[in-house]
């Protein structure tokens, strides 16, 4: 009898482990063996892929122009600059203000996006794993967050070229004159370099953004092994 029981539970656990091996076998295999160095390189193979598919956008004509989601418009001091000229009929001047500051921009971004290359390449992800599980743009934040101050300080002068460039300078220099002849304006001398370097900056980030989102909410926009098996995980 003694020994009816013990093999009756030696069966019964062999059923049971049987069925255990089963529910094993249908979890996702590899997912525990990806570690934070490789969740980093996902990231910044996604974050390459932005810079491949959308900063290439905005180097086009219009690029910036028209994108509404990167459209260089003009700061609040010059928007008063914008509206006196229009009413003592020089819009067309003040159009083409306005035109060359994204002009500038989509030269700049086609000049510096080596060095965009490069701020990928080279950041490092302290939590890699916690970044991936984030929110939709949460690489483009931490990309952002490294490497703004350091890019700014390369970016600028690429600006600065492009503003010669396109004739930028030579258009603002008229166009800021023209309004500080105006009797009883208050005069007007932005560093309009400074300004379109943050803003071309945000601009590049925003678009790397969207395919960010794209790659993380599209399975179809992960077009490598890495980007599949890294990103299988936040989904």
């Amino acid at each position: 009898m003694k020994k009816k029981i013990i093999v009756l539970f030696l069966s019964l656990n062999f059923l049971a482990c049987g069925e255990l091996q089963q529910v094993i076998d249908q979890l996702p295999q590899g997912s525990t063996s990806i570690g934070n160095a490789e969740i980093a390189e996902g990231l910044r193979e996604a974050l390459n892929m932005g810079i491949e598919k959308q900063v290439a956008k905005l180097t086009k004509t219009d690029g910036f122009f028209k994108n509404e989601l990167v459209k260089i418009v003009l700061p609040e001091e010059l928007q008063k600059v914008d509206k006196t000229l229009r009413d003592i009929g020089l819009g067309n001047l003040a159009d083409e203000g306005l035109k060359v500051l994204n002009r500038a921009a989509e030269d700049a971004v086609s000049e510096a996006t080596p060095i965009f290359v490069d701020a990928v390449k080279g950041i490092t992800f302290d939590d890699a794993k916690n970044i991936l599980m984030g929110n939709d743009d949460a690489a483009t934040q931490y990309l952002t967050n490294a490497t703004q101050t350091a890019l700014y300080a390369k970016f600028n002068p690429v600006i600065k070229n492009s503003f010669e460039k396109v004739g930028a300078d030579q258009i603002w220099s008229n166009l800021i004159t023209k309004y500080n002849s105006i009797p009883l304006v208050k005069k007007v001398n932005p560093d309009l370099t400074d300004y379109v370097t943050n803003e071309a900056l945000d601009g590049v980030y925003t678009m790397i953004a969207v395919e960010e989102k794209e790659i993380r909410t599209k399975v179809g926009s992960r077009t490598t092994d890495l980007l599949r098996k890294v990103f299988t995980l936040q989904d």
